[in-house]
């Protein structure tokens, strides 16, 4: 099934070239089914980049998906044009009142300040605060994932002795995890960020288990028991030459910064980087999308403002 979005977004074109089924909303409007209502806030300076990354994985599974982007109102991005804001994105005084069987959180390019210095902390911690109530589950992204970490369990975010960048090896901790369903034994998600939280603050958490890590990149997803909160450290939705993007622009800046690991053949920053991770990155959300959204989701979308017993789904059966 395809995914549906807006008929002007530039992502539209760049699936379509992808062979990636898309929906506009035309075409939409005359089937007669109830797509999945995701909501997407996009905290990233590269708004349309990123859009793109996520519709792409979205859209790679058997599911018709509706997704709904959001930016916050007290950031004024500089990286996307208002004309693009106006014409996709709503804010959060929008959908307030409306209900989403899933939500995306993204990363965002301030992970050395401090939480609370963060100039929309307390909007995202509003947001936050209502998907407990009006969203089946959230999936939450780097620094979307340390923040929520923060602010529903109290575990702060570590700096790192130096920029981890680069594409690193996984296994999966909970072998019975439904999230990591299909998956093989070592598999490889991009990381770039400066700061990561520490196992053994997850770990005294009980409402939360640690599905999978890498030996050098850290705890790399949790859950809660119920699936309602997934957080992944990771950038499992990057394009091909994302951290290529990124390493260039710190380059460029007189930065220093080590060739991404794993990444250039050889590590040569002449060569064409190796994609390792897109099957495995069209897998996770797949699985999210299907067993911690649409398995489980009411058809009735206003009951998800139901308590929803923490029942553990997060297993194989």
């Amino acid at each position: 099934m395809p995914i549906k979005l807006p008929n002007e977004l530039p992502a539209v074109g760049v699936l379509n070239k992808e062979n990636i089924f898309v929906m506009t909303e035309t075409r939409a409007i005359t089937q007669d089914i109830r797509p999945l209502k995701i909501l997407i806030l996009n905290l990233m300076p590269t708004k349309i980049d990123t859009e793109t990354q996520l519709s792409r994985v979205l859209g790679n599974t058997p599911l018709q998906v509706e997704i709904e982007l959001i930016h916050t109102s007290t950031h004024k991005s500089t990286h996307v044009s208002e004309e693009h804001l106006l014409s996709f994105y709503k804010v959060f005084d929008d959908v307030r009142d409306r209900y989403f069987d899933g939500m995306i959180i993204t990363g965002a390019p301030v992970e050395l300040l401090p939480f609370e210095s963060v100039d929309y902390w307390d909007e995202i911690t509003e947001i936050m605060e209502w998907t407990k109530t009006h969203v089946h589950s959230t999936l939450h992204i780097c620094w979307g994932a340390q923040a929520a970490l923060y602010y529903h369990y109290g575990i702060d975010k570590v700096e790192l002795s130096e920029k981890l960048s680069g594409v690193y090896p996984h296994s999966v901790d909970y072998k019975r995890s439904i999230l990591f369903r299909g998956f093989d034994d070592v598999f490889y998600v991009p990381h770039s960020r400066h700061t990561t939280v520490l196992r053994e603050d997850v770990e005294r958490v009980p409402e939360l288990r640690i599905l999978a890590s890498s030996p050098e990149a850290g705890v790399y997803a949790i859950s809660t028991k119920g699936g309602k909160q997934v957080f992944i450290t990771g950038h499992s939705e990057y394009d091909g030459d994302t951290l290529e993007k990124e390493y260039l622009r710190d380059k460029k800046a007189g930065m220093n910064p080590h060739v991404p690991v794993n990444y250039y053949p050889d590590d040569d920053d002449t060569k064409r980087p190796l994609i390792t991770w897109r099957a495995h990155a069209t897998l996770l959300f797949t699985n999210w999308l299907n067993y911690f959204v649409y398995q489980t989701t009411p058809y009735d979308i206003v009951k998800i403002s139901e308590d929803r017993e923490e029942v553990d789904i997060t297993e194989m059966r």
